[in-house]
């Protein structure tokens, strides 16, 4: 469990295939000092284990699916990716509860200044706008952001000054794939409506 608060940014340094699967290298730097052998850290907001540590990195083990259903396999090295180590127990929460299991990609329509402000507008997949709400709640690349307006599809974010210094999005332009996770409140509602409505329907 994550908060979508980005303790900092990482640098990849490798993305390899490695056995049948593939080994993700990250250069990070004071997270490290708290991540043990097994800890889960969210990397770009997809929960993944650190297989392995030492000389200011970290070392994870991805498999094909995960590349797949996330951005993860767009990576180069010089990449920069959004780091967050695991809630603990009476850490704060000042974001809100991320799982760290990716629902999809969106795709960045646009990113511009706006005044002292950034303005971002993703396409999400299809289908998917119905899981977005004014004022909620969204995980872009694992950064706990405040939806905008939502329009089909597709829905904006506004970045703060803060946000947009110490995050990937400083680096991101239009066309780009985006991790995205939305609010685990609304997945579950839309579930029971949709298991409810179902229900009726063969009544």
């Amino acid at each position: 469990m994550f908060t979508g608060l980005i303790e900092e940014a990482g640098q990849v340094q490798e993305l390899a295939r490695q056995g049948a699967g593939w080994r993700l290298r990250v250069a990070a730097g004071g997270l490290l000092q708290s991540v043990a052998l097994g800890d889960s850290i969210a990397v770009n907001g997809c929960c993944l284990t650190a297989a392995v540590l030492g000389d200011g990195e970290v070392a994870f083990d991805l498999l094909e699916e995960t590349l797949r259903v996330t951005n993860l396999g767009d990576l180069r090295p010089g990449s920069v990716v959004n780091l967050e180590s695991s809630l603990r127990v009476g850490g704060k929460l000042g974001g809100h509860f991320v799982t760290g299991h990716i629902d999809g990609t969106g795709e960045i329509v646009v990113l511009e200044p706006r005044g002292a402000d950034h303005h971002l507008r993703v396409k999400a997949p299809a289908g998917s706008g119905r899981l977005l709400v004014p004022k909620g709640s969204v995980a872009i690349d694992g950064i706990s952001l405040t939806v905008g307006d939502v329009s089909g599809d597709t829905f904006s974010v506004w970045l703060i000054p803060h946000t947009w210094n110490v995050t990937n999005l400083v680096g991101r332009r239009a066309g780009e794939r985006v991790n995205l996770e939305f609010d685990v409140l609304g997945k579950y509602v839309d579930q029971l409506l949709a298991a409810r409505l179902g229900a009726t329907q063969v009544g």
